[in-house]
């Protein structure tokens, strides 16, 4: 099993930005339609970007219109969390990363149901993308073979 720790509080502001900080460390939400990966269409896996745990697949991506990054499901449910948030009018379901702890997103039960009926609503700051011609020298070539068949 990997390590994917993350760095004290004070190494993650000199790494992160403004915004992923507050983001992935005080559950803040970037804006709408104006953030890094709402409409990447390359193939590739997105990680925690404080610690490296690998999320999502652009595979499970898909257009929710809703402006942020929308997932189908994890690539693996060991390394999410998930908990009720009550800081709006209604209950929502939090999504972190296990290891890390950082705030991603929420997820609902209105995704496609072709593929599953959940929408991972995940926030860019949160997440890395690494193409799949950069998956081996990144670490993640294991993950490799979920993308046989794909090409960017």
């Amino acid at each position: 099993m990997v390590d994917y720790s993350k760095p004290e509080s004070d190494v993650l502001r000199k790494q992160l930005s403004e915004l992923q900080y507050a983001v992935t460390q005080e559950e803040a939400t970037e804006p709408a339609f104006n953030n890094r990966y709402w409409d990447n269409k390359q193939v590739g896996i997105y990680v925690d970007i404080t610690s490296g745990e690998p999320l999502f697949s652009s595979l499970d991506k898909f257009d929710a219109h809703c402006g942020w990054p929308s997932f189908s499901k994890p690539l693996t449910t060991e390394l999410i969390t998930e908990k009720a948030d009550n800081q709006l009018f209604s209950t929502r379901t939090e999504v972190r990363s296990r290891h890390a702890d950082s705030h991603l997103g929420h997820v609902f039960e209105d995704g496609p149901q072709a593929m599953g009926g959940l929408r991972y609503c995940i926030n860019s700051a949160s997440l890395r993308f690494i193409t799949i011609d950069e998956m081996a020298d990144a670490g993640y070539e294991t993950l490799l073979a979920l993308f046989v068949g794909h090409q960017q």
